[in-house]
């Protein structure tokens, strides 16, 4: 274990100080939520177009219990395990690039967990239509899961264990999701 937290510690080290004063307003502006409202528009549009309304309001709830789950559970793991965020590890400060800090504690990324529980969420209930959607959403998750390690705030586990959080969780809440609209599609029929 010790040794796995070491290589974690260099891993981190090697893909922070990659970093650039030049750049650090993009990773910041990456790692904010408000910044994807326009995306998470996107998708409201693409469930409904393929959904319709009644189903739409079933898929915001499991969206919402999911991202619910996924934050909460990283709040528990970040104060059980009480694992330093490198910003606040004093045998760091010295040695990487600390652009932002954030609470005392980092293990595991709840931005990992939330941005990959949606791709998957998403991925799973409309790849069947677009294709090419899964790949541009985990590029999404990736990319704004490696700004939390490029702005200091997360170890690489952080943000892997994060990220294998939020898959599990989307894939969870994705089955669930599908079986609801299933059952609520056999049920139509005999409504009318």
């Amino acid at each position: 274990m010790y040794e796995l937290v070491q290589d974690d510690r260099q891993a981190f080290l090697y893909l922070n100080n990659l970093g650039s004063s030049t750049f650090d307003q993009f990773w910041i502006l990456l790692s904010e939520t408000w910044i994807w409202f326009p995306l998470y528009f996107i998708f409201l549009y693409l469930l409904f177009k393929n959904f319709g309304l009644r189903s739409l309001l079933f898929i915001l709830v499991f969206v919402a219990l999911g991202v619910t789950v996924s934050d909460q559970l990283a709040g528990i793991f970040k104060t059980g395990v009480a694992r330093l965020r490198p910003c606040h590890d004093p045998s760091l400060m010295n040695v990487m690039r600390s652009v932002k800090c954030g609470g005392q504690f980092g293990f595991y990324s709840s931005h990992a967990s939330n941005t990959f529980f949606i791709a998957t969420f998403m991925s799973l209930l409309l790849w069947r239509t677009y294709k090419f959607l899964p790949y541009i959403l985990f590029f999404w998750a990736l990319t704004v899961s490696y700004s939390r390690i490029y702005l200091g705030v997360h170890f690489p586990l952080d943000v892997l264990m994060g990220a294998a959080m939020g898959f599990l969780l989307g894939g969870l809440f994705a089955t669930i999701s599908q079986n609801v609209l299933r059952k609520q599609r056999r049920a139509q029929p005999n409504a009318s």
